[in-house]
């Protein structure tokens, strides 16, 4: 029923248009940044799965601790209670 109307699609010339050079391309290092990058990123993940171990047995040996020192508190309490009989 309603339809929209396009516009035109204007002609483009077909002539190509070849920039001129003004500037001598960069040289290069002599060395390839590629594997560097590699090794940038290896050594990154090495460190966070490093700190993410750490971090597991830094939660593990509280909660270790935490145990410990409840079941601690509980057997002096039943100790004492016992020596006050």
């Amino acid at each position: 029923m309603l339809r929209p109307k396009l516009p035109d699609i204007p002609t483009l010339p077909t002539t190509t248009v070849t920039p001129q050079q003004t500037h001598a391309p960069a040289s290069s290092a002599g060395r390839p940044v590629a594997p560097y990058v590699g090794v940038g990123v290896g050594a990154v993940a090495a460190v966070v799965v490093v700190g993410i171990v750490l971090t597991a047995l830094l939660a593990a040996v509280a909660a270790s601790a935490v145990s410990v020192a409840i079941a601690a508190v509980v057997l002096r309490s039943l100790l004492s209670s016992a020596n006050k009989r």
